[in-house]
């Protein structure tokens, strides 16, 4: 291992995340094993992280196919029946105890083997969807934080190929709200071709990825419609949304059959069979969360008659991650950070994320005053 060793710690604070359930599977920890890189790997300093929907959905294990509702119907308590076998985002049971955390902006302070001794010093993020070493299958990935262990800890290991340097003058809390937010939607938007002009429809508009969409369809020069509670309206305007509609809303007496060429959804629920009404022929609909619940009703002949493309979205080909850290580095994304909390306090921040009382990002700090 490369980099000044005496000066790392040998112990760290971090939350172990021990099984599938409420929030008294989250534990709080200080005298964790601070790791050692591996060939291949660096060691980083985590400055900031942050809370998404994977973490709660991980640790209630709503991804289990016996889970029908909602994900704040467990994200306090989790659910009764779930199956351990399949809770996990990848349906292969989850190693615990796990240190979650798919956000990372920090600073390398040690590498392994085979990595430059150079790169001690660089600032970095870590790309949370990850492709396995020496893997050639597109599809073959693995979530940080879930698979391995991730950033709700005041240290964390990356392959040294997923921790990309970044220059920018945005705090480490900054940097940190973008990595699975803005990759989640910037794969969306890649991967249905967004162009300049078109009209797409974002639900669940005000959330992480939601917002996150908004910018970056924005960046693409579309027209975008965000779905969202009233009392962020202003906000989602802000940011770039051209018209926002109401969560609730008929969405076909809101905007009429037939007048979207794309849907960006992370809700799903009950409403979703409007979201095929509103599209085109020929319309795009990509999907990337179902926080509204998992099982919608489909009719087939909207799905064939009109010509429509579903893209269903996890995988996330390099290049939407290395586009995103452009964008950062050339100032064309906005960072939402709505509040920021010590890592100890992690079930109030996760609390406050299931309320849905803000827009973007809550930011995790795991360094401890020293």
């Amino acid at each position: 291992m490369s980099g000044n060793k005496s000066e790392l710690p040998q112990t760290m604070a971090a939350v172990l995340l021990t099984g599938h359930g409420g929030f008294d599977q989250l534990s709080y920890r200080t005298d964790v094993p601070v790791p050692t890189p591996a060939a291949g790997e660096v060691l980083i300093r985590v400055g900031a992280s942050a809370i998404n929907n994977t973490d709660i959905n991980t640790r209630i294990g709503w991804y289990s196919k016996a889970v029908s509702g909602d994900t704040n119907a467990g994200g306090s308590e989790g659910f009764d029946d779930i199956n351990d076998d399949d809770a996990s985002w990848s349906g292969i049971p989850l190693q615990l105890p796990r240190i979650q955390g798919c956000d990372v902006c920090g600073e390398i302070v040690a590498v392994g083997d085979g990595v430059s001794a150079e790169r001690v010093g660089e600032r970095v993020l870590v790309r949370n969807l990850q492709q396995p070493p020496g893997s050639d299958n597109p599809f073959e990935c693995f979530t940080y934080g879930s698979e391995c262990d991730g950033g709700y800890a005041e240290y964390t290991l990356s392959q040294s190929r997923e921790a990309f340097a970044v220059n920018s003058q945005m705090t480490d809390a900054e940097l940190a709200s973008f990595p699975c937010a803005y990759s989640t939607a910037e794969n969306m938007l890649d991967r249905m071709n967004l162009s300049n002009g078109e009209r797409v429809l974002v639900t669940g508009a005000s959330g992480g990825v939601g917002s996150a969409a908004v910018q970056l369809a924005k960046r693409r020069g579309a027209e975008i419609i965000a779905v969202c509670s009233p009392s962020k309206a202003d906000e989602l305007r802000a940011i770039g949304a051209d018209q926002v509609i109401n969560r609730g809303d008929n969405l076909l007496k809101m905007l009429g059959k037939d007048s979207l060429d794309a849907v960006v959804d992370l809700v799903a629920g009950d409403q979703w069979p409007e979201l095929l009404d509103i599209l085109r022929p020929g319309g795009r609909y990509a999907v990337a969360g179902a926080i509204a619940g998992p099982l919608v009703e489909l009719d087939v002949r909207s799905l064939y008659l009109k010509d429509l493309t579903f893209f269903g979205c996890t995988y996330q080909p390099r290049h939407v991650f290395e586009n995103l850290v452009s964008y950062i580095e050339k100032g064309e994304l906005k960072p939402l950070v709505a509040k920021r909390y010590p890592l100890e306090s992690i079930v109030e921040a996760q609390q406050a994320f299931l309320d849905k009382g803000f827009t973007g990002k809550l930011v995790l700090l795991p360094q401890r005053d020293s």
